[in-house]
């Protein structure tokens, strides 16, 4: 059984306080729901899967990089007490590189694909004179993937890697989670300057 989005979401604002972090998780959510309907997936179960996945980060940062203490592996020792499916674990812990946990379902895959990707696109529709996402393309996020100095926290080798790894186009990927980002943009605090006021 998995939780509600309901009960996910109070367990986000309860660990995390940083808005930043909390944008972030809603966009990996938006971005896995999407790839959950393009592969025939549940929707639900992947967009869980996006909500939950750093939920812990604020708390336990591991800038060691432990594979075994901090984030990830203490968010999933609560998740698992919770009663959360394996899969869903499975897929948490092997977003982080230093975990040492391969990513063999699709579902573990497109949460490694997509996670450091929100973050460069969201720092690219940022630094627009209109703060909106609904002005980034491709072209834009690929020409800031570029500028080494530019959103400094975002692997790129983990955005490049992570496409392959899902047999997707880099180009096509990036578009396809630009579009799922503009899809919940008010949310996200990306829907412009003029929105907002």
């Amino acid at each position: 059984m998995l939780p509600s989005r309901e009960e996910t979401l109070a367990l986000v604002h309860e660990y995390t306080a940083s808005d930043s972090l909390r944008k972030h998780m809603l966009s990996v959510e938006a971005a896995m729901r999407a790839y959950a309907l393009r592969f025939g997936e549940d929707p639900e179960r992947w967009g869980l899967t996006g909500l939950v996945h750093d939920f812990d980060y604020e708390r336990f940062p591991n800038a060691a990089h432990s594979p075994t203490e901090e984030h990830p592996a203490e968010g999933v020792r609560i998740l698992r007490a919770r009663g959360w499916p394996d899969d869903i674990l499975e897929a948490i812990l092997g977003h982080g590189n230093y975990t040492g946990v391969p990513r063999v379902t699709r579902l573990a895959k497109t949460l490694y694909a997509v996670d450091e990707l929100t973050g460069l696109v969201t720092a690219t529709a940022l630094v627009r004179p209109s703060r909106s996402v609904h002005e980034v393309d491709a072209r834009s996020v690929r020409k800031k993937m570029k500028d080494k100095a530019f959103a400094r926290g975002v692997n790129r080798d983990e955005v490049i890697a992570g496409a392959a790894d899902l047999g997707v186009d880099l180009d096509e990927h990036i578009d396809f989670v630009i579009g799922a980002m503009r899809g919940c943009a008010d949310t996200l605090g990306l829907a412009g300057a003029s929105a907002t006021g």
